[in-house]
């Protein structure tokens, strides 16, 4: 069984930067962060798959950075030049045994979540 939990959300202007800190318990394959704007459907934000290979969303690349620590189970993301369009809530997801897979996103797959934390941007 996989529990994530999110840390690290918060209000910032545009233009700013946040990182958010995902702790795992218990062996994943793939790992990434998920967000959701009120009213829109979750899309994937960034991955690191069970190759080890990372990736971004477009909207996203050369602003945000996924990391992955295996030796502290820690997966973090750090935001920069955060504009008005990345507001939401973050999620994030792994896969691993024990959960159907609930979203295929690039070359990761996701089935466990975290209870996400909310990424507010503002002019």
């Amino acid at each position: 069984q996989v529990q994530l939990r999110e840390s690290g959300g918060g209000s910032v202007q545009a233009g700013g930067s946040l990182r958010l800190s995902c702790a795992v318990s218990g062996y994943t394959y793939s790992m990434g962060w998920v967000r959701q704007a009120p009213g829109k459907e979750r899309e994937g934000v960034a991955c690191v798959d069970n190759n080890g290979d990372v990736n971004y969303a477009d909207s996203v690349m050369g602003r945000f950075t996924i990391a992955q620590d295996r030796g502290t189970n820690v997966l973090t993301l750090e935001l920069s030049n955060l504009t008005l369009a990345d507001t939401g809530m973050y999620y994030c997801a792994a896969e691993s045994d024990g959960a159907d897979t609930e979203m295929v996103w690039d070359t990761c797959s996701f089935g466990y979540w975290g209870q996400g934390t909310q990424v507010t941007v503002s002019s």
